[in-house]
């Protein structure tokens, strides 16, 4: 499967008010991609698609009020096949969150989490891939979360949205290559990002809620984004401590469970008081927090050396050969020449 370089793409990005979205459309401009930037309030969107045009960037914007409507992100799709005759990459970023128990969690809520992180993201494939599919290529690229291989406290909904996300993405990705249609199917899975989803998310916590350190950069996520569109890739693991996250709940779910016990709870309360009756996103935008960084990044903020190793085929497939000869090494010295220990 080859894909087109990113300076000869049209790309559709979802969800661009803040954060990684925005970020992940910055970065696409740059680049030289046509692009389609779409979320929900006029203000956020105008002052990306000015910051855009300020650097000579080709951009269209699409206001809508709601992801989990299928005619308005299908309208996304549309559009940008109208405005610039095809579409080559889809990216889907929207996801909100309550962050309470479960007991203190509403079915009203709690459906709302899915229908966004879960549902929107579904839309969002169904309204691309007729698109794809007639260009004869493209990539599909949903920002999904390491919480939709390991759920944390707080987080139910949330956590149940992105385990949906990877069981629809691994039904649509083998259809695809059944159908031996060329259209890369691929899950971000970031680590924790520091942007203003954990300020905008609805507490019950008493306090704004943190997150479990470490931290790292939305520029991490949307460069593996842009990676991704160049480059077919399944998953792709944003930051260290998502691949040691993925390791440990491979290896045993029990010791994860034991970890988050000892730190999932208190982690996830800062000191900054903050009402259930605060504004939120859940329903309709807030008006600031337009920025790419969150508040966060007052703490520790590091960067990620196995994302590089990931983007470096080379490098990966000699750290991988060299992994294996030292534990080959370690067998023979433990192994005497008759097999015994």
């Amino acid at each position: 499967m080859q894909l087109k370089p990113i300076d000869q793409q049209v790309v559709s990005v979802v969800g661009v008010s803040s954060g990684i979205g925005r970020e992940t459309a910055l970065q696409f401009a740059r680049k030289g991609a046509k692009l389609v930037v779409s979320a929900r309030s006029q203000e956020k969107l105008a002052s990306l698609v000015d910051e855009i045009k300020n650097f000579g960037g080709e951009v269209f914007p699409i206001l809508i009020d709601d992801v989990t409507i299928f005619e308005q992100v299908q309208a996304i799709a549309d559009q940008t096949v109208e405005v610039y005759g095809r579409l080559d990459t889809w990216v889907h970023v929207p996801a909100t969150a309550v962050f309470a128990t479960f007991e203190n969690t509403t079915p009203e809520e709690f459906k709302r989490v899915v229908d966004v992180t879960l549902m929107g993201q579904v839309y969002g494939a169904m309204a691309a891939l007729p698109h794809l599919k007639r260009e004869g290529r493209g990539a599909l690229i949903h920002i999904s979360s390491m919480e939709g291989k390991r759920s944390l406290p707080y987080q139910s909904a949330y956590a149940a949205g992105k385990h949906g996300v990877e069981g629809f993405l691994e039904a649509l990705r083998l259809e695809l290559q059944h159908e031996k249609i060329p259209i890369s199917v691929t899950s971000i899975k970031p680590g924790v990002i520091d942007t203003p989803f954990w300020d905008n998310g609805r507490t019950k916590l008493g306090v704004k809620p943190s997150a479990i350190p470490p931290y790292y950069k939305a520029s991490l996520v949307a460069e593996a984004v842009l990676y991704t569109a160049e480059h077919p890739t399944r998953d792709f693991l944003v930051g260290d401590a998502a691949r040691v996250l993925d390791f440990l709940q491979r290896l045993s779910p029990e010791l994860m469970d034991t970890l988050l016990l000892l730190t999932g709870f208190r982690l996830q309360h800062s000191d900054v008081p903050k009402s259930e009756d605060a504004p939120d996103n859940l329903y309709e935008p807030i008006p600031h927090h337009n920025t790419i960084d969150g508040s966060l990044s007052d703490r520790l903020v590091i960067p990620s050396v196995t994302d590089w190793i990931e983007k470096n085929p080379t490098v990966k497939w000699g750290a991988t050969l060299a992994g294996v000869g030292a534990l080959a090494m370690l067998a023979n010295q433990v192994f005497n020449t008759d097999g015994r220990i």
